[in-house]
């Protein structure tokens, strides 16, 4: 009981520490500060991995002495017992080696926004065995890293705005675009601090089903590009209320 006891505390200080350590400062630091969450996390993971070793290994020796058993024949059934749950762990195995190259290339980060399989959403945390995230609903999706064969990262890099819109076909072209490139010169000076290229008109790109549609890009920074491209749609829609443009 004592041992238990100890290991609660142990984490509990541990998680004290490693918190201090990775406290952010005033100063920029080396890394920026979403690598530091992931090393924070990280090194909680890795502290309580090694903490349960050592309780294991201890409880084992204290069995022994109560029993007035050799050490060795206990540890001789873990080791018959491990050999039989090490085929029932392939997939542990699996999920920490995963884990180990994920951060190994930097693939994703705490508190990047990323999609893998069906889920997406911020990474809150990174450890060894699970990717912990969290999406715009608010529901908490644990995933094993070795289920993890793909990520798409949206936090790296510019990001691309797509505003597709459609008018109706007897609806002069010409004016439309007159229109949106003053909304799209409206919008750069409004928002160019998140916005790196753009946007920019590109024109008719398409003929739908009783539709013109004219296409809108820009590119952002990471994370800003469904801002732009909300701001566009609300824009676009009052200029062409001001102007009588109908929306197919």
């Amino acid at each position: 009981m004592g041992t238990l006891i100890l290991a609660y505390v142990g984490i509990k200080i541990g998680d004290a520490v490693i918190n201090r350590i990775f406290k952010p400062r005033g100063q920029k630091p080396y890394f920026d500060e979403r690598r530091v969450l992931t090393l924070k996390t990280l090194t909680k993971s890795v502290l309580r991995y090694a903490t349960y070793f050592v309780v294991g290994f201890t409880i084992i020796g204290q069995l022994a002495q109560l029993t007035n058993t050799d050490p060795k024949g206990f540890l001789a059934g873990a080791g018959i017992l491990g050999v039989a749950l090490g085929f029932g762990a392939q997939s542990l195995v699996k999920d920490v080696i995963t884990g180990f190259f994920i951060l190994l290339e930097n693939q994703y980060g705490v508190g990047e926004y990323i999609t893998t399989g069906s889920f997406s959403g911020f990474v809150e945390e990174l450890g060894l065995r699970v990717t912990k995230i969290r999406d715009w609903g608010g529901e908490y999706h644990i995933i094993p890293n070795g289920q993890i064969t793909a990520v798409t990262n949206f936090s790296r890099g510019s990001m691309r705005a797509v505003v597709e819109v459609g008018i109706a076909p007897e609806e002069d072209i010409d004016k439309t675009l007159r229109v949106m490139n003053r909304v799209v010169e409206t919008v750069g000076r409004e928002l160019a601090e998140v916005i790196v290229e753009g946007p920019e008109v590109l024109g008719v790109t398409a003929f739908g089903s009783g539709e013109v549609v004219i296409r809108t890009i820009a590119k952002t920074k990471p994370m800003e590009q469904w801002r732009i491209e909300r701001e566009l749609r609300k824009q676009f829609k009052e200029a062409f209320n001001r102007e009588g443009i109908r929306i197919a």
